[in-house]
């Protein structure tokens, strides 16, 4: 089935491109036509309109109700990008933005908690949450990648990410900020990201490993760790091929 017929008018030459990632490719069709057939798919792939291998989007919504919080999440693997989140905590919020925004996952995030007390259910919970929503729209990971790492820079600050969604909870953290230990208002205490890492770890099933190699501000310590992430999500759970990639034959 052709998933995407392209015109490109500067070499005036239309090529399609099949359900598998097969181009047609007559003699008269550039590479360059390849190419900019296989960057627009993309495209669509991260703006939800299609899967470059043809399956639907993947995608989850889950709630979470307590005494101390309640939290909706809805994602969609496929997405664009697209983010819109909530949880009274405004760092909080910019962090997990960036888990939606560089992931290239449409994420809608709305938490409430007793804040009053402190972040902690808030953060928690909402890692709870994620993580369930995460396993649920990655299904059986048939075809996914599984392994990703990423090293990401946000000026003086780099931080090293390595991801396996194994199907075995566990988390490294090795991120201790040296600088600001309180941001935001309402205040948000960083040590309350390994908790939001841990929850979210056990949710989704996922070994993840974050090492700080070198930093000063507290901030850009604690976004270029999300972005990190959410780089290695990217690629993790990018479909490249139909079995599931275990020995196991289950993960």
């Amino acid at each position: 089935m052709t998933l995407l017929r392209m015109f490109n008018p500067f070499s005036g030459k239309t090529v399609e491109l099949k359900g598998e990632l097969e181009v047609e490719n007559p003699p008269w069709v550039d590479s360059e036509d390849i190419d900019a057939l296989k960057w627009r798919v993309e495209q669509l792939e991260r703006s939800g309109g299609i899967r470059a291998d043809g399956g639907a989007p993947r995608t989850a919504k889950k709630r979470r109700v307590t005494k101390e919080t309640s939290v909706e999440v809805n994602l969609n693997l496929d997405g664009g990008g697209t983010v819109e989140v909530s949880t009274g905590l405004p760092f909080f919020d910019h962090m997990l933005a960036q888990l939606g925004r560089h992931s290239v996952s449409d994420l809608q995030i709305k938490a409430t908690g007793d804040l009053e007390i402190d972040a902690h259910h808030t953060v928690e919970d909402t890692g709870i949450v994620l993580g369930e929503a995460l396993a649920e729209a990655l299904g059986d990971k048939a075809g996914v990648r599984r392994f990703a790492s990423a090293a990401v820079p946000l000026d003086e600050a780099l931080v090293d990410v390595s991801l396996d969604l194994s199907g075995r909870p566990y988390l490294h953290y090795e991120v201790e900020p040296p600088g600001e230990k309180i941001l935001g208002n309402p205040p948000f205490d960083p040590q309350l990201m390994e908790e939001f890492w841990r929850a979210f770890a056990t949710a989704a099933a996922l070994s993840i490993h974050i090492v700080l190699v070198r930093g000063r501000n507290t901030h850009h310590i604690l976004e270029s760790s999300f972005k990190g992430v959410a780089r290695s999500l990217r690629d993790a759970v990018r479909v490249e091929g139909t079995g599931v990639p275990s020995t196991k034959g289950t993960l």
